[in-house]
């Protein structure tokens, strides 16, 4: 009894599942990183010398917010532009990793109610070349995500405009 055509048939099927595997991962590889740049179109922000001054032009998600990859002393993660927001507003358990230690308690009226936060500074904030140090900032453990609000500390030290889909960020 011959059983190497058995063999070979079963070794092709082993291959074929194995081709669909390798090419479904890689199209969920491909999908997710979609997705992401769907939600974050501004994963490398750019900077532009305008005279003195240095401009960011961030782009509008599809939800219409503007995210953006920045640093906050020097660790990389994901600011939400967030006009309302008084202060930069850092997720409670992002705190110790960004280097942040509370300075003062204190209650915040957010959209969901009031939340016991904590003060606190960041010693250097990066949003493409545009640098701040001595930030005004707020450790809130009602935060889930690890989006971090840039709020109006940031945004009153820099002239802003909306144009269309594009926020224009130039240092003053």
């Amino acid at each position: 009894m011959d059983t190497e055509p058995d063999s070979a048939a079963s070794s092709a099927k082993w291959m074929i599942l194995l081709a669909w595997v390798c090419a479904i991962g890689i199209c969920a590889w491909a999908f997710s990183g979609l997705l992401e740049r769907q939600h974050n179109p501004n994963m490398r922000v750019e900077s532009n010398q305008v005279g003195s001054n240095i401009e960011v032009q961030l782009k509008q998600n599809r939800q219409g917010h503007y995210v953006a990859n920045g640093k906050i002393n020097g660790e990389t993660v994901t600011f939400l532009v967030d006009t309302g927001a008084t202060s930069v507003s850092v997720p409670a358990h992002l705190s110790e990793k960004l280097g942040l230690r509370p300075l003062g308690r204190g209650i915040a009226r957010t959209a969901n109610g009031n939340v016991e936060i904590a003060f606190t500074r960041i010693a250097q904030l990066e949003l493409g070349d545009i640098m701040l140090n001595n930030v005004d900032a707020s450790i809130n453990p009602g935060m889930r995500d690890d989006h971090i609000l840039l709020g109006m500390s940031v945004l009153r030290q820099l002239e802003f405009t909306q144009r269309g889909e594009w926020l224009i960020l130039r240092t003053l």
